[in-house]
């Protein structure tokens, strides 16, 4: 009869040792499972969505099976930008292009399919932030950093000025927190100190 208690008594303790260790994996999992909830939540829009775009861009994004990712802070369409990204006699296209839950800058050299770069590849889950309310938020956005700003910022926040400092950089931003300034300098990509 002991040796029957005995048996009883440690399958009970493996089962409550079990139970607990499937509670701290239900407990872990729990936040990754809303985090891929929210993840699979972004907007995410079809280069049509944006007109702007020369339509052999357009092309080159289905193609590519992108989406433009749309942050929470704004309700109107984004992550789309021209600029002069190159130089200051032409005009460039900036797209941020997520594919499979993971997001990059995509630059079109002068409305150009021949040639793109691909700045800045990251998951989409990198850029989520608590919203209010229990919700998680995307919050990348990209835009156009003029050279004033680029010389504002590295004036107010302590950051290198290129030189010559003649065309535009792509703000990358954290929405609500910080942003990095990608510009081509020789030839290179540089990050530069971007809003803080």
């Amino acid at each position: 009869m002991s040796t029957l208690k005995h048996a009883v008594r440690s399958l009970l303790i493996v089962a409550v040792s079990l139970a607990q260790a499937i509670g701290a994996t239900i407990a872990i999992a729990q936040p990754q499972t809303r985090l891929d909830s929210a993840v699979r939540a972004i907007k995410r829009l079809p280069p049509s969505a944006f007109p702007q775009l020369p339509v052999a861009v357009q092309h080159e994004l289905e193609r590519r099976t992108c989406t433009i990712p749309q942050a929470f802070s704004s309700e109107r369409p984004h992550n789309v930008v021209s600029g002069r990204f190159l130089r200051a006699s032409q005009v460039d296209w900036a797209v941020l292009c997520s594919v499979r839950d993971s997001s990059r800058i995509i630059v079109f050299w002068n409305g150009s399919t021949t040639n793109p770069t691909e700045l800045a590849p990251e998951p989409d889950e990198a850029r989520m932030q608590g919203i209010g309310e229990g919700k998680l938020g995307y919050s990348r956005g990209i835009g156009v950093a003029r050279p004033i700003t680029i010389r504002y910022f590295a004036r107010e926040l302590g950051g290198w000025i290129p030189r010559p400092l003649d065309h535009d950089g792509i703000d990358d931003a954290f929405i609500e927190k910080a942003s990095t300034i990608h510009f081509l300098h020789r030839g290179k990509w540089l990050q530069l100190q971007g809003m803080d």
